[in-house]
């Protein structure tokens, strides 16, 4: 029988700042060199979740910014 790995996996992180400090810590991990390969193959899955939970809380973000330009709600333009 297949073990679910579900215990063993991270959990998410609790907002956009803690996701972007452990994948910086993340990928100073990686680049030193000094991870063994399956650490390294871990550490990079790891990172492209963070790296996803990053970019959908941007996209979140970035869809709340609006600026009401008479009856209509259009995206804001910063210039």
């Amino acid at each position: 029988m297949a073990k679910t790995s579900s215990a063993s996996l991270p959990p998410s992180p609790a907002s956009y700042e803690a996701a972007l400090e452990e994948l910086e810590a993340l990928v100073a991990r990686l680049e030193s060199g000094q991870l063994p390969l399956d650490q390294l193959l871990t550490g990079y899955q790891r990172g492209a979740e963070l790296l996803k939970f990053c970019r959908s809380k941007l996209e979140a973000v970035e869809g709340q910014i609006k600026v009401l330009e008479g009856t209509e709600l259009k995206p804001w333009n910063q210039e």
